[in-house]
């Protein structure tokens, strides 16, 4: 029997540095995965992966109304993972990295395929 605390023997320990900056990542991802962690936001998320939309264009795809709508694209904006560009009185917003960009992709294919498939 070995102690809980042991570290197998063909185990190589993380030097400090390295267990420091599995954190940094670990906390970054948290943050990125709670602001995910609401039905409308993600709702959000899965829209912008089709590519850029205005506010009005996110109202009608996503059933939202406008104060609900602008409340959560905020929440995104300042996580930071949704971008905005504004041109003329329109507001557009897409995915802001590869990284969400790949999470949402993930997230599609797992949850959303069968039902997009049968939509369209």
């Amino acid at each position: 029997m070995t102690d809980s605390t042991t570290v197998p023997p063909d185990v190589v320990p993380l030097p400090e540095a390295a267990i420091s900056m599995l954190r940094a990542s670990a906390s970054q991802a948290c943050a990125v995965l709670k602001a995910m962690a609401h039905e409308d936001r993600l709702l959000l998320l899965c829209q912008l992966t089709q590519g850029e939309r205005n506010v009005g264009e996110l109202e009608a795809l996503v059933g939202l109304h406008q104060p609900s709508l602008s409340q959560q694209l905020g929440v995104l904006r300042d996580e930071g993972l949704v971008a905005t560009r504004r041109e003329g009185k329109y507001i557009y917003y897409r995915l802001a990295s590869f990284e969400v960009i790949q999470i949402m992709q993930t997230l599609s294919d797992l949850y959303c395929g069968k039902v997009l498939k049968t939509v369209r």
